[in-house]
């Protein structure tokens, strides 16, 4: 989850986009309380939208304060107060990012000096939430495992992220769970594996790393893949974007929703259209 989940900025309302740039502060906040300053900066706007999406849903409201930061030292900024789910969030981030640069190692990849400004913070949010760790870690190894058997179906490669997510929503709202909910994050999840799987197709027919895509079409570029099988890949992902919006369509919220249906509902397809045509990753709008 890395990257990939972005808004559709041209029809983000400015009470969104100011929500939005207080809780990534208040974020980036929370990271540092929860597994120490170095862990910062691992801060990803896809963990700000995960935040803005449980708080909803569990009806957890977001106060927003004036506040200082090291960024942002002279002058005061509107940030999220810190919160307990927020600060178990902040562990999360360094969790995923911990084991991110642990498979890109183990692939053969760079990333070992970086994985190091991690370590402290993962020790720190395995002693602190021991529950959210092991949910990680047990949907690692089995996400480890599928690719070591080189499966080449990219539904079921993507099953253990998908099923991660599903079990990390459950374990943030609690009773507030619901089987949309369950369903809503298990497809993020699936679209996150899958996202990245498609960009990196080039990547890894060159570096000869695991990647379904490569397995179940065997073309020699992303080009030639969306070029023959385009319409096929459309449709495994227009089959989840389907899925996404029938279960977001279920799930009560307690405040106002058009942030988070921003990013589902126009953000992730227009990210999907990215990839399948190749282009380069636009810096997310951080200022009006």
């Amino acid at each position: 989850m890395f990257g990939y989940v972005r808004y559709d900025f041209p029809n983000l309302h400015i009470k969104d986009f100011m929500l939005y740039k207080a809780m990534y502060c208040g974020l980036c906040k929370c990271i540092g309380r929860a597994c120490g300053q170095r862990a910062r900066i691992g801060l990803t706007y896809d963990m700000t939208f995960l935040s803005a999406l449980l708080h909803n849903i569990a009806g957890v409201d977001v106060t927003i304060e004036q506040q200082n930061c090291f960024e942002h030292a002279i002058k005061k900024r509107p940030i999220a107060a810190p919160d307990a789910m927020t600060e178990e969030l902040g562990a999360l981030n360094t969790v995923l990012a911990y084991y991110k640069l642990t498979d890109d190692i183990e692939d053969g990849g760079k990333g070992r000096g970086r994985r190091l400004w991690f370590k402290k913070g993962f020790k720190r949010a395995r002693k602190r939430y021991p529950a959210l760790v092991g949910i990680v870690d047990a949907y690692m190894k089995e996400q480890a495992k599928a690719e070591r058997e080189k499966t080449a179906s990219p539904d079921i490669a993507a099953d253990p992220t998908a099923c991660m997510m599903r079990r990390l929503s459950e374990h943030f709202l609690g009773e507030k769970s619901t089987n949309a909910t369950a369903e809503l994050f298990y497809g993020l999840g699936k679209w996150v594996y899958l996202i990245d799987a498609l960009d990196d197709y080039d990547k890894d027919i060159k570096g000869k790393g695991y990647n379904p895509f490569v397995l179940a079409y065997g073309r020699a570029s992303r080009a030639e893949l969306m070029e023959k099988d385009g319409k096929e890949i459309a449709f495994l992902f227009d089959t989840l974007f389907y899925s996404l919006r029938e279960n977001l369509a279920q799930i009560a919220f307690f405040f106002n929703r058009d942030l988070t249906d921003n990013v589902i509902l126009r953000g992730l397809p227009l990210e999907t259209e990215r990839v399948m045509k190749g282009e380069e990753r636009k810096k997310m709008q951080e200022k009006l």
